[in-house]
């Protein structure tokens, strides 16, 4: 399989809708217009931290990656936060995933973070198989206060 990962752009648009509606139908969130509009606005805006990857396979976006960058309290370099990663279901286990964490950490390093981290749903055992081959685990239990 060969891949082009590249920031996704205007023109993908009408790709990346259907992968991040099903980003969201995965988790059970709803997915209604302005929040899907919302995201793609912020992806697009270069002035907003939010950023874009698409994985393309012959001009068929395969995959997609939202990350941002953010400073922490007690370190001095920023951290990444891949928040979120979704592939169609044809190109799970070959590789896609992988390759789209891969650039996620490329870009982090180059922009001097210290780290890349991530969350996934303890049910989301697919993706933890990859996960546990990629990274480390850090052991910490995530805790949310919803308003």
């Amino acid at each position: 399989m060969t891949l082009e990962i590249r920031p996704l752009q205007p023109a993908d648009r009408a790709a990346w809708q259907p992968l991040c509606e099903g980003y969201l139908a995965f988790y059970k969130r709803p997915a209604p217009a302005d929040l899907v509009e919302t995201a793609w606005s912020r992806m697009m805006d270069p002035a907003h931290p939010v950023q874009a990857r698409g994985a393309f396979e012959d001009g068929k976006l395969l995959g997609i990656v939202h990350f941002f960058t953010h400073p922490s309290t007690l370190m001095v370099a920023p951290t990444c936060y891949l928040q979120d990663l979704f592939t169609v279901p044809e190109a799970r286990g070959k590789g896609v995933g992988r390759a789209l964490i891969a650039r996620v950490c490329e870009e982090a390093k180059a922009q001097g973070c210290f780290r890349v981290y991530w969350h996934t749903h303890e049910t989301n055992a697919e993706a933890q198989v990859l996960y546990n081959k990629v990274a480390t685990r850090s052991g910490f239990i995530v805790y949310q206060c919803n308003f």
